[in-house]
């Protein structure tokens, strides 16, 4: 597996996670595999539903996860776009590689634990959609960039208070290269961090400036966090983004670069991001137009299906949903209810309820659609199902259930099988939240 620069144990970590025992720690693995590595176990290609795979049990399909990886792929060099996908989603370092594989340019995070795990798998480029002020974190960003002189870091800054402790531990801690960072325009009124005014956004830069220890490198900011966000609320926002970048250049800011960071893009609006990024003027020095949306990994059946841009620009193609979480019913204690052996620990539940999509009968037969059932509601540990008329519904069945929202599915499983159609087991992703 190829990687990115980064360092030199990235591609044995990688490597080393084959080697681990499948054991108690990890939900839904065959009881009777226990003590395999999972290069062994995955060498035996287990069915999902006849290799002894106990549920609840959370699935990757492998076709969809890598439709989804080339579609994102094609999508950013269609429209000239550098791709830093958001790790937050998975934080699995097979599905980074896999990302930098399909020309991503790095990989973006949100929190220092984040970029650790990065950095011990090898990633070498990184952009922190957050502000870093925490001292010790940034000790440790200092002996990183000094340790690694082709490790590309990138993060916010929304404050000349945020620049002031930033400065006072990389200058405590000796930092020899600066940290490129990024002023962050914020959305609006109301919305998450970032500068409020592009007066606020000059006077951390005129900081940033002031330090020796940090490099202006560029603007950034998210449109998902633009108030009663509609296409042209979040276009005009982008254009004050793009506007700044032009300015900050005008003024002599990025005189020191070799490009200018341009970033922006969740998962609901990059076709936005793609439009607006298309109309960057000339700037003195290039400039490195960074999307950085991460849901589009896995897709779900709920909130993205909802939102995608593809919805909006159909031609340029589908994402498709990869999750899906077999239960088993275990109770039937009336004709208009059942209960399944998934709950909150193992769906996410915080955007919408699970989907019930397909029922596999426990006695064998066919997969048949999960006609008259629907999730009414979620325990610890059970399904709350809904059943009609036509159910068909018996103890022992498995339920197949959609999920919505990507980053509160994969961090509820620290192993997750990845199954071809007909339910050969190919690869196992270890997540680390």
């Amino acid at each position: 597996m190829a990687l990115d620069n980064g360092p030199a144990g990235g591609r044995e970590a990688l490597a080393e996670l084959a080697g681990e025992r499948v054991d108690h720690r990890f939900k839904g693995l065959p009881p009777d595999a226990y003590g395999l590595t999972l290069a062994e176990l995955a060498g035996q290609r287990r069915n999902l539903f006849t290799g002894g795979f106990a549920t609840p049990v959370l699935a990757l399909s492998a076709e969809r996860l890598e439709h989804n990886l080339k579609l994102m792929e094609t999508y950013a060099a269609r429209h000239g776009l550098a791709f830093a996908p958001h790790g937050k989603t998975s934080m699995a370092p097979q599905l980074f590689h896999r990302q930098i594989e399909h020309g991503a340019w790095g990989i973006t995070l949100a929190v220092p634990h984040q970029v650790w795990v990065a950095r011990a798998f090898g990633v070498g480029r990184i952009f922190l959609a957050n502000e870093l002020v925490d001292a010790a974190a940034l000790r440790r960003l200092a002996a990183e960039l000094d340790a690694d002189p082709d490790f590309r870091f990138v993060c916010y800054v929304d404050s000349v208070r945020g620049v002031e402790l930033m400065d006072a531990a990389l200058t405590a801690a000796g930092a020899a290269r600066p940290v490129d960072v990024v002023v962050e325009l914020g959305a609006g009124a109301g919305a998450r961090t970032g500068a409020r005014t592009e007066g606020d956004c000059a006077a951390v830069a005129d900081a940033v400036a002031g330090t020796r220890t940090l490099r202006l490198a560029g603007v950034a900011g998210y449109e998902g966090e633009v108030p009663d966000a509609d296409p042209e609320r979040v276009h005009a926002w982008l254009r004050r983004l793009v506007a700044l970048a032009a300015d900050f250049d005008k003024a002599g800011r990025f005189e020191d670069l070799e490009e200018i960071v341009l970033s922006a893009g969740g998962s609901a609006w990059f076709d936005a991001v793609a439009d607006v990024f298309a109309e960057v003027p000339d700037l003195s020095l290039p400039v490195l137009k960074l999307l950085r949306s991460g849901a589009y990994v896995s897709h779900d059946d709920g909130h993205y299906r909802e939102v995608t841009p593809f919805n909006r620009v159909p031609a340029e193609g589908t994402l498709e949903p990869a999750f899906r979480l077999w239960t088993q019913v275990v109770s039937r204690p009336s004709p208009e209810q059942a209960f399944a052996n998934a709950g909150k620990r193992d769906a996410a539940y915080d955007l919408d309820l699970p989907f019930a999509q397909v029922v596999r009968p426990a006695g064998g037969g066919p997969e048949r659609p999960a006609a008259g059932i629907a999730v009414s509601g979620l325990s610890d540990q059970h399904a709350w199902l809904r059943t009609g008329p036509e159910a068909e519904l018996e103890v022992g069945d498995w339920v197949g259930l959609g999920l919505s929202h990507p980053c509160t599915s994969f961090d509820k499983w620290q192993l997750i099988p990845v199954a071809e159609a007909d339910g050969t087991v190919v690869e196992y992703v270890r997540t680390f939240f």
